[in-house]
């Protein structure tokens, strides 16, 4: 008996077919004239598993809300999502970046150590800029 509810286990949104689309020599785009990010986007993808790779967490999440619904009920994935929308709408200054406590607390993330934590990449850097600028450029004024 399932209910109509879905399965637990996620299937990955993988086209079956990897188009390229032709360029000037030999169907392949001019990294000179577009750019090496408009050639990679153009590709597709190099792999089948890069497209399950980039949809890991977000097929995690979903996996571990359909498993809470069925053991616990409706109102389980209802709450958390409730509570992750209303970790969203904290608000800071500008200037102030968000380090997503709460958010990783709830889905269980606060405990994992990944590569953002390690080699500390651009989104997750720690910067302050001039506070009067960040918050005149914020409200349009500047």
């Amino acid at each position: 008996m399932s209910f109509g509810l879905p399965s637990i286990i996620p299937k990955p949104a993988v086209p079956e077919q990897f188009n390229v689309k032709s360029g000037t020599n030999y169907d392949l785009p001019n990294p000179m004239v577009s750019g090496l990010s408009a050639v990679r986007q153009s590709i597709g993808y190099a792999h089948p598993l890069e497209a399950s790779e980039r949809n890991y967490q977000k097929n995690q999440d979903r996996m571990n809300m359909i498993l809470l619904r069925n053991t616990q009920g409706l109102h389980a994935p209802l709450r958390i999502a409730m509570e992750l929308k209303a970790t969203e709408k904290i608000g800071r200054l500008p200037f102030l970046p968000s380090s997503n406590v709460m958010r990783d607390i709830l889905l269980g993330q606060d405990q994992d150590i990944g590569f953002e934590d390690i080699f500390n990449t651009p989104e997750f850097r720690e910067q302050m800029g001039q506070p009067h600028a960040v918050v005149e450029n914020h409200l349009g004024v500047l």
